[in-house]
């Protein structure tokens, strides 16, 4: 993916967490503010109202769940981070890749694992995200010549499970 998906995490964070406006997220991650604007809007008619979720999160900012989704909000930004160095490492074997992704999936896993105790809504998330964990063991282990494939598949797949389950 586009490096612009990096700044579209880090746009609806600074939107969503810090209550940032579009001019100053625009200047933040140096974009036009036409550009913040419509990833807002475009994320709205896919299911992700920022509006939405900035309100939620002021309402419910002393909440434990809203505390698991912050947690688990800058978990994402990370994780997509780093998925996308590994997208773009092109030194990295099919094996090492597999193995990167093994960890990740196993980091996303416990964390998931732990925000689900604070928050039962996230139970059904959690689910999701462990069959994803086996399936990147199995890639690596049985498959790692599908390494690339499951990198290129499993971002986006990430966002329709947030969507459906988060």
């Amino acid at each position: 993916m586009a490096a612009s998906t990096q700044q579209r995490f880090a746009a609806r964070g600074l939107y969503v967490y810090q209550r940032e406006s579009v001019d100053k997220i625009a200047r933040k991650i140096h974009v036009n503010t036409r550009t913040v604007a419509r990833w807002k809007s475009d994320a709205r008619k896919e299911g992700d109202d920022w509006d939405m979720a900035r309100t939620a999160h002021s309402v419910s900012a002393q909440g434990t769940a809203a505390v698991s989704a912050a947690i688990m909000e800058d978990f994402m930004l990370l994780f997509q981070a780093t998925m996308q160095g590994l997208k773009e490492d092109e030194k990295a074997t099919p094996m090492q890749k597999a193995e990167t992704l093994s960890r990740l999936s196993d980091a996303y896993n416990k964390t998931m694992a732990a925000a689900a105790k604070s928050s039962p809504a996230l139970n059904k998330m959690a689910v999701a995200l462990e069959v994803l964990h086996d399936l990147v063991e199995f890639i690596k282990t049985d498959a790692p010549q599908h390494a690339q494939a499951l990198l290129e598949i499993i971002e986006p797949f990430g966002v329709y499970i947030s969507k459906k389950y988060g």
